[in-house]
């Protein structure tokens, strides 16, 4: 008996690879990102080609645990706010942004092996971060984003645009946060230790 080729599933991930266009040209669609009037860049642009997948993937950092992970060992000291669970950081350089911050669980763990009270305590804890950058004034709404392909420590960026800057809403956000001039460090500072202060208003401690 002769066996029969198993069937591809249309709809499984190695249908889904076959289906790329690996190393094929690519046009923008006339209503891509591109044509948005949120886009930060203009002029000709090209995109890229696609590359071939990796597989399997490389391991991200501390994809090996808390003694592969840099964000385990980092002190207290280095964070804007931290309590019992939860610690709070800016980024490492100042931004153009009214504020750019990563909240993340004190213990290893992503978001898919977060312990149910964790996961529970998340929620509020957005809203909690949210507040103490309203607080600020100026800002017209928080973004909260979370891609996680870099490190293995689960981190959630939350970045205020700025009230009334209609041209940087929206999922390009994060590209403005590349082009726009940085604010003064002393500005940053401040602004670090305002959040800070309002954080500590409802538990824990401020560093900043």
């Amino acid at each position: 008996m002769i066996d029969e080729p198993a069937a591809v599933d249309p709809a499984g991930p190695d249908a889904y690879l076959a289906r790329l266009p690996i190393g094929e040209p690519l046009p923008f669609p006339a209503d891509g990102a591109p044509s948005w009037e949120i886009f930060p860049y203009e002029g000709e642009l090209t995109v890229r080609e696609l590359r071939a997948p990796e597989l399997p993937e490389p391991p991200r950092h501390g994809e090996d645990g808390p003694a592969s992970c840099s964000q385990c060992v980092r002190p207290d000291s280095d964070f804007l706010w931290t309590d019992e669970h939860w610690r709070l950081s800016a980024t490492d350089e100042p931004t153009g942004l009214p504020a750019a911050l990563l909240l993340q669980p004190r213990a290893h763990h992503d978001l898919l092996d977060l312990p149910v009270e964790l996961s529970a305590a998340l929620g509020p804890m957005l809203q909690r971060v949210e507040r103490a950058v309203l607080s600020l004034g100026g800002i017209g709404r928080v973004h909260v984003n979370r891609w996680g392909d870099g490190a293995a420590h689960l981190h959630l960026w939350l970045i205020a645009r700025p009230e009334g800057v209609m041209q940087l809403r929206g999922s390009t956000l994060p590209l403005w946060m590349d082009v726009l001039p940085p604010l003064p460090a002393d500005v940053t500072a401040e602004r670090a230790r305002r959040i800070a202060a309002a954080m500590a208003a409802e538990g824990g401690t401020a560093h900043a």
